[in-house]
């Protein structure tokens, strides 16, 4: 028990640290599938493990320069607003349903940023200043700063909120959002978006175990202290790994695993 938690807690740290997302997606199942834990218990393990692996992660980038702070503090407060409300909602909402919007979700994102990655590097920028067709909402100067203007603000809270309320119902840190959120609609590169969106999860989690907590729900120690010691040695790996890779190859691993998962979640939706 003791070697899987911290295997499988690898595997969710090697996905933070190559995509900056997808560590929940795989730790709820593999708790549930590889160690026979209650789905309930483990929403609140995989938000505790991934939140302090996401914050060590977030760090070590941060050191690098490799986080907007800025935009990544507006993703987090409209995120913790709208964890609870997830929480909420699961209880509201049949599993099944809200299973397979999921998956629809997770297939739209995937498409557009599999179309964003084909695009030739010479047709695109980290941080372009794009033709007026295909303008990301949210605008950057010369220097590749972001522009924050009232409608890309509203954006990007709503993008956390959305984030939050998906956090609270699956226990999932939002990084399969957060992500191609930041690059389709504020133009930032693969690499700051994956730093950005760990510190984005690490304060989410915070605040979907406070309500995971608050709704009497026990987070076990052990089990979820492995899984962080097993995140940190994975996210590490990532790091070294996914500075080797561009950015468009990263763009499409993360495509992958996200359909890969979705259809996993449908298969199991339509089966069960």
């Amino acid at each position: 028990m003791w070697l899987l938690s911290i295997l499988f807690g690898t595997i969710v740290g090697l996905s933070l640290g190559l995509t900056g997302g997808g560590g929940s997606i795989f730790a709820v199942p593999l708790l549930v599938y590889g160690l026979d834990v209650p789905m309930r218990e483990a929403v609140g393990i995989s938000l505790a493990a991934v939140g302090a692996t996401s914050f060590f992660g977030f760090i070590s980038r941060w050191r690098t320069g490799d986080v907007e702070l800025r935009t990544g503090l507006l993703f987090a407060v409209a995120g913790m607003i709208g964890a609870p409300v997830g929480s909420w909602l699961s209880g509201l909402i049949p599993e099944s349903i809200l299973l397979v919007l999921f998956a629809g979700l997770m297939i739209v994102v995937a498409v557009r940023m599999w179309k964003k990655a084909s695009i030739p590097h010479t047709a695109q920028a980290d941080c372009p200043i794009p033709d007026q067709s295909d303008a990301p909402t949210c605008q950057r100067d010369a220097a590749g700063a972001l522009i924050l203007t009232s409608r890309c603000a509203k954006l990007l809270l709503l993008v956390g909120v959305i984030t939050g309320i998906l956090s609270g119902m699956f226990g999932v840190g939002g990084g399969f959002v957060i992500v191609p959120a930041l690059v389709l609609f504020s133009g930032m590169s693969i690499y700051r978006a994956v730093g950005t969106s760990l510190m984005v999860i690490s304060l989410v989690s915070i605040s979907g175990v406070s309500s995971h907590l608050l709704a009497g729900r026990e987070i076990p120690f052990v089990m979820t202290s492995l899984f962080v010691v097993g995140g940190i040695a994975g996210l590490l790996a990532g790091n070294l790994v996914g500075r080797q890779l561009s950015g468009p190859v990263l763009q499409k691993i993360f495509v992958v695993a996200i359909l890969v998962v979705a259809a996993f979640i449908i298969i199991r939706s339509t089966t069960a």
